[in-house]
């Protein structure tokens, strides 16, 4: 590289960096703005929620729905999905279910076709299906790790690929959901569901780029860059990091009815 084209990248790199604090000027007088200010309408938007036939995505549903927004949610379980549909019309929302399996990459360009079809376009999309497996990488089988995988991982390409949009990730800890069935946790709290589908929500109102729950992990998240690896992992050994999945259940199969009963690839115990 010629003297001159690095010169050039090392004043933009500078500039990045002058720039970059301008925007941590910027945060800050953001986050003393009150939320209620924030917040954008989502009146008569389209919000498609996945896995909306239980846990934190049926609270999305709600929260959205109170907001005027028309729910949609996509999940493997019918019976989930009327349930979730069922809450929001008592509340006086509207609602549309479909059952669909994110895994089946065809199942859900179907899905989508039916949406834009019979419901409109997706203004906003909540990728909140997941899964859990709760066991060492050694103890899983080839079919757990793949479905892993398939929903945690896959199903966002096949449920994505628009361009020019904005984009908020959610990293919470653990949350007292029968996913979680059994987590232990010594030092950080484990998160009420209806704190986490509200923090969700606000999140995406307010654009935020990243949400982290609870908020003082960045903390922690930092010391992982700072602190030498085999420090890192005596600090995560103190804090009983190691052992929080040691009693891990999750929701039993019999708990799940319809859409985990169908599926024998986890076994005698699922969690969806």
């Amino acid at each position: 590289m010629a003297f001159s084209e690095t010169l050039i990248t090392v004043l933009l790199a500078l500039f990045a960096l002058l720039t970059s604090v301008y925007y941590a000027l910027e945060s800050l007088v953001i986050s003393l703005v009150p939320r209620k200010f924030r917040r954008k309408s989502v009146e008569g938007q389209v919000v498609l929620v996945t896995g909306g036939g239980s846990g934190i995505g049926r609270l999305i549903c709600l929260k959205m729905a109170a907001r005027g927004a028309k729910i949609v949610t996509w999940d493997v379980s019918t019976q989930g999905n009327e349930e979730t549909k069922r809450l929001v019309l008592e509340a006086g929302g509207k609602c549309h279910v479909y059952t669909v399996d994110l895994c089946d990459r065809l199942a859900v360009y179907d899905a989508a076709s039916k949406v834009k079809k019979e419901v409109g376009k997706v203004d906003i999309l909540v990728n909140n299906a997941g899964i859990v497996t709760g066991k060492t990488f050694k103890d899983s089988p080839d079919e757990l790790i793949k479905k892993t995988f398939d929903v945690n991982i896959m199903s966002h390409f096949w449920v994505e690929g628009y361009t020019g949009v904005k984009t908020t990730v959610v990293c919470p800890y653990y949350i007292s959901t029968g996913m979680f069935e059994g987590v232990q946790s010594k030092l950080i709290p484990i998160l009420k569901p209806e704190f986490v589908a509200s923090e969700v929500v606000d999140g995406i109102l307010m654009n935020c780029t990243i949400v982290i729950l609870p908020s003082f992990c960045r903390i922690l998240i930092l010391l992982k860059h700072i602190l030498p690896a085999k420090g890192g992992w005596r600090l995560y050994k103190a804090c009983g990091g190691h052992l929080t999945m040691q009693d891990f259940r999750g929701r039993l199969k019999n708990d799940l009815k319809e859409s985990e009963t169908k599926d024998n690839l986890l076994n005698d115990r699922i969690i969806a």
